[in-house]
């Protein structure tokens, strides 16, 4: 069985400020478009930009939404984020490293776009903790 993708719809609230973030900022493949959607390639992943005519509003923080990649290789991680401080993203989070010498060791950062939408990106240093590690109980900051 192959492996499937993750497809994912977000709200945006103008399309060309999309396509500026995600495409020439993020380095997203660029897919069909309308007046009121546009495909995003995320990493070979789906996003669909809807155009909505809500307000969108900030969250008063990370969670509960947000969405987003966990790199299995530190360089590509890296890459990632050289790319976003190059292209002078908006990051929510600044780049840390977070629960050192623990099996949850991991890198990240968390991007916001200009709709609010926030993307975290992840490195951890040891892969079991992606799925692994039910016996511990810490997940997220709360």
């Amino acid at each position: 069985m192959s492996t499937p993708l993750f497809h994912l719809a977000i709200p945006v609230s103008d399309i060309e400020q999309t396509k500026t973030f995600y495409v020439e900022g993020l380095g997203c493949g660029l897919g069909r478009e309308s007046a009121q959607a546009v495909i995003l390639e995320l990493q070979g992943h789906q996003v669909v930009a809807h155009l909505t005519h809500e307000p969108l509003v900030r969250q008063p923080g990370i969670y509960p939404r947000h969405f987003g990649l966990i790199f299995p290789q530190a360089a590509d991680w890296e890459a990632l984020l050289a790319r976003s401080q190059a292209q002078q993203l908006s990051f929510y989070q600044q780049p840390k490293h977070r629960f050192p010498g623990q099996l949850t060791e991991h890198r990240t950062f968390f991007l916001e776009d200009p709709f609010y939408n926030l993307l975290e990106f992840k490195y951890y240093r040891h892969a079991e903790a992606i799925f692994g590690g039910r016996e511990l109980a810490a997940v997220g900051d709360r």
